[in-house]
């Protein structure tokens, strides 16, 4: 089994380059998010400032890839909400295959989100459009969704393959 984990390890750079280009896609959208807030709140304000009829419907779809982007990333971190009150009174081994499970019903729920978001996406969202943007697509709304899902997987597969190696007496978030 070591000999296993140690090729596994040499992904590990590949794993950090994902987990950083969400992290600056995150950074970029929050920054857009605050642009077009601050440009609308100013406009309601301000005579002088035009306020974009768009800047409501962009922040809202801005806000949904934020959120399950960062949910995503949060993964990677084993960062999530989890009930650890009896973390201590569990043997080592239950623990981690308490993980595991866990682990699997997330990758499980990513490939739905992929499958399903993808679907949606493509027949709903190419559908519609935007009511202040009709020239932009609802595909764009929807898109989110499928694209946290490949995020999800390709973080659950690692936090997986950590798990089975603390499983086997390895390190702690190993990879």
């Amino acid at each position: 089994m070591p000999d296993i984990f140690l090729k596994l390890r040499k992904v590990e750079p590949v794993y950090q380059f994902v987990y950083t280009v969400f992290l600056n896609i995150c950074k970029i959208l929050l920054t857009a998010d605050i642009l077009i807030t601050s440009w609308i709140v100013l406009a309601r304000y301000i005579p002088a400032i035009p306020a974009p009829n768009w800047g409501e419907e962009l922040i809202l779809t801005l806000m949904a890839y934020m959120a399950v982007l960062s949910a995503s990333l949060a993964i990677k971190r084993n960062a999530h909400i989890r009930m650890t009150s009896f973390d201590r009174y569990l043997p080592n081994k239950l623990l981690i295959t308490l993980d595991l499970v866990a682990d699997i019903a997330v990758l499980i729920l990513a490939v739905i989100m992929l499958t399903i978001g993808w679907k949606y996406a493509i027949s709903i969202g190419s559908k519609g459009s935007y009511i202040s943007m009709p020239w932009l697509s609802k595909f764009w709304y929807y898109f989110p969704i499928p694209l946290a899902g490949i995020a999800m997987i390709f973080f659950e597969i690692e936090r997986i393959v950590i798990d089975i190696e603390r499983f086997y007496g390895g390190k702690e978030d190993a990879i």
